[in-house]
């Protein structure tokens, strides 16, 4: 049972059917009626208040797209909902990426089983990588390869769990937290991040929250879903109150370097000193190859708390049953984080900032949403839903579907998907005339159902 004491806890969910029956009902005034299409396991999920232990972005996002009408399919579908740039041309990794795998792969030396906790060539890149940013030097015994930055998750959870054992998870966050949670017994307590305090850890939370079983405190930066970076004194004072509440740090950072405001990035395992860190990374957002599943689990921790041999143990049995990613792609680590160009990264960047600035300046347009953080970084941000303004529009789950099937635009209803109810996801990692063109379709939506205004006498 997951223990909460926010402002922003959730109502329970309106069901599905009468969603969809709502929108057939709105559309039919001005369109023909359609085939009814078939219901898929994961909308009878949703139809039965389904919340997000137990369904996750993708699965949300495939039922805007179901929802989608015939007619409106001769729209071009733009979607803001899923973080993988690689869909836009704009966004394109390296050449020097491309040519270290295309050579692993010819070389016929990586066509075999790697190590289970990964190539030791990669291991010792991936930490020389991350030991850049640190006071202290990492070695490859720190570092455990996994598939994606997924498997690192639960592979964290799953080192964790044990009786009664509850983890504090950020309030928007990331889905997957819960469902491993869910799957580990682990009971999920949520910390609200603080929209008018940049998304920063509610710490006051985090006190009366923990107890003397809280195993550990998820930090997600460059946040996701927000947009935001920690700045160094606040990090510090993450890692001070885990200190004195003795649990550790689950850093979250697949979105490392992506930070395009005022703050730089930090990693946390900077404070590795002050508490041990478990930091999660992958090569997936900086280099823009999400698909290629090459993620990894590191112990950032100078004092040598992970050190004991019977944990170390642990964990390498655990990567005995687990599926790394493949070997040829593992080979081609070293040379990825070597030699890529730093114009590479700044080129991301300002794309990035460039897409997000877009975003803000038409959000401005557009009462029914509003932006309380402009992003500092990652490829997505948090708005808030308006209903004050329209007409026939009952939440978040109602907003998106009714825009994915009127105008072929897809957001993610952030009260499903990240705990937020009321609230939207926009990811902004697409090219500029993307992000226009669906801008431009959200305010005509928005003009279409916003409530009419009578002049008072």
């Amino acid at each position: 049972k997951s223990h909460s004491q926010s402002k922003h806890t959730s109502k329970s969910k309106p069901s599905l059917l009468l969603l969809l029956a709502s929108c057939t009902e709105t559309l039919n005034k001005t369109k023909p009626k359609r085939r009814r299409r078939r219901r898929s396991n994961s909308r009878r999920e949703m139809e039965n208040g389904t919340t997000t232990s137990t369904i996750t972005i993708k699965g949300i996002l495939s039922l805007l797209m179901e929802s989608i009408s015939e007619e409106e399919e001769r729209k071009r579908v733009i979607s803001l909902g899923m973080g993988d740039p690689t869909l836009y041309s704009c966004f394109r990794t390296t050449q020097v990426s491309l040519q270290a795998v295309s050579d692993s792969l010819l070389s016929n030396k990586f066509h075999g089983y790697s190590p289970t906790v990964g190539l030791p060539q990669a291991r010792r890149a991936i930490a020389e990588y991350l030991s850049r940013d640190l006071p202290y030097k990492l070695s490859l015994d720190d570092v455990f390869i996994t598939s994606g930055c997924t498997q690192a998750i639960d592979v964290a959870l799953s080192m964790l769990a044990r009786p009664r054992a509850n983890i504090l998870l950020p309030r928007p966050g990331f889905p997957i937290y819960e469902l491993c949670a869910k799957f580990r017994h682990l009971e999920v307590r949520y910390v609200d991040l603080l929209p008018e305090n940049g998304w920063e850890i509610d710490l006051d939370a985090v006190e009366s929250l923990a107890d003397e079983n809280t195993v550990a405190l998820v930090v997600i930066n460059p946040g996701n879903p927000c947009g935001n970076v920690y700045s160094y004194q606040h990090l510090m004072e993450i890692a001070e109150t885990a200190k004195k509440l003795g649990f550790l740090v689950i850093a979250d950072e697949v979105y490392g370097h992506l930070a395009f405001g005022s703050k730089p990035f930090v990693p946390m395992g900077v404070f590795g000193s002050i508490v041990p860190v478990l930091t999660l990374g992958s090569l997936s957002k900086r280099w823009i190859v999400p698909g290629w599943r090459l993620g990894w689990f590191v112990t950032t921790d100078p004092s040598g708390s992970f050190k004991d041999p019977k944990i170390i143990e642990r964990f390498k049995k655990y990567f005995d049953i687990l599926g790394g990613p493949a070997t040829f792609i593992q080979a081609a680590v070293p040379t990825i984080l070597e030699q890529t160009d730093e114009s590479f990264f700044k080129k991301t960047l300002n794309s990035l900032k460039n897409s997000s600035d877009i975003c803000c300046d038409w959000i401005k347009e557009i009462p029914c949403i509003d932006s309380t953080h402009r992003p500092e970084g990652s490829m997505a941000m948090m708005v808030k839903l308006n209903l004050s303004l329209l007409e026939d529009v009952s939440d978040d789950i109602d907003f998106c579907f009714k825009l994915a099937r009127e105008e072929s635009v897809i957001l993610l209803p952030a009260g499903t998907a990240v705990g937020l109810k009321n609230w939207l996801r926009i990811t902004f990692a697409a090219d500029a005339p993307s992000i226009e063109e669906a801008f431009k379709r959200i305010k005509c939506f928005y003009l279409r159902h916003a409530k009419t205004q009578y002049p008072t006498l």
